[in-house]
């Protein structure tokens, strides 16, 4: 549900948690959870108390996202996988639309006419790499954290960098892959966490923290960086 208290606009949930939260997602939205029970004029009160956190929040997100970068495809723009950047190269011939081969990505060109969609293409290279290694990372952290997911997606995530179902199934956004390995480490672990903890209690990020004792370096990483990663 939409809703705006003041000059905050935000997307309101209700859920069966018993406290509220205010969270600035990646692209900027305010969103708050609620218990069920409480009332709009009740949610106004909690916004009134931390409008200034999401003043400053807000102020803070759209410094980091300044340098978001707006890339083209064309010969020699950079672009990220697993935290380098590598340039582009446009090739006329090569069997796979997109290969990343002595430190380019080559983009096979149109052929017969036919435009290349390279936005789509580039999102399908990196759903296909991430599958594979969110794959191997899950397999490598889950036993050490005693869960079993039980399924792993990949896909478009809107705001979020990935998510937990309540049946077990992980989603993660095909962005992650542009990350380094540290940080999609992070992101795995974070997930897994949430299939012992579904919210982001004290209790939930010590489960972080008994596998990523440095994820607090981790987290102010991809606040830094993340608005770089896209496309």
């Amino acid at each position: 549900m939409k809703r705006t208290y003041k000059d905050i606009s935000y997307t309101l949930t209700r859920n069966n948690r018993k406290t509220a939260s205010i969270h600035i997602e990646r692209d900027g939205e305010v969103s708050i959870l609620v218990p069920t029970k409480l009332s709009n004029a009740e949610v106004d009160e909690v916004i009134e108390k931390k409008l200034v956190w999401i003043y400053k929040n807000l102020a803070e997100w759209c410094d980091l996202n300044a340098t978001k970068v707006e890339r083209e495809f064309v010969n020699g723009e950079g672009f990220l996988y697993l935290g380098r950047s590598y340039r582009l190269k446009l090739v006329e011939d090569q069997a796979h639309p997109l290969t990343l081969r002595n430190g380019y990505f080559c983009l096979r060109t149109g052929s017969n006419g036919k435009k290349v969609d390279a936005h789509e293409v580039f999102k399908e290279f990196y759903r296909e790499k991430a599958l594979q290694k969110v794959t191997e990372r899950v397999e490598f952290y889950a036993p050490q954290m005693g869960v079993t997911p039980k399924g792993i997606n990949v896909q478009e995530l809107q705001h979020r960098w990935a998510s937990c179902t309540k049946a077990g199934m992980l989603n993660f956004h095909w962005k992650c892959m542009m990350a380094p390995l540290t940080i999609l480490d992070y992101f795995v672990v974070h997930e897994l966490a949430h299939l012992i903890h579904a919210n982001h209690t004290d209790a939930f990020w010590n489960e972080v923290d008994k596998v990523l004792p440095d994820y607090l370096d981790r987290k102010q990483w991809l606040r830094v960086n993340g608005a770089g990663m896209s496309l």
